[in-house]
């Protein structure tokens, strides 16, 4: 019997955070939220969630953010 089993990425989540101004240039409306996960699958069945990664950019100074480095602000818009 041959089993098929291993991990790989999920589909990446996008999330706009409205009202929540970029601590680096201070711009509204310009934080977009990036949550990824990787998945142990078998047979290509997501079967548990492995780890996720979590991170926010600003389109203005396109500065990247991570879930250790989020303002209050940004972590009451999740």
């Amino acid at each position: 019997m041959i089993l098929f089993f291993g991990t790989r990425p999920g589909k990446a989540e996008n999330i706009h955070l409205d009202d929540v101004p970029c601590p680096f240039c201070g711009q509204i409306d310009t934080l977009t939220l990036s949550r990824t996960s990787n998945w142990f699958h078998l047979f290509w069945i997501r079967i548990f969630r492995i780890s996720s990664n979590v991170f926010a950019e600003c389109s203005h100074c396109k500065r990247v953010y991570y879930e250790e480095e989020f303002t209050e602000p940004m972590q009451k818009a999740l």
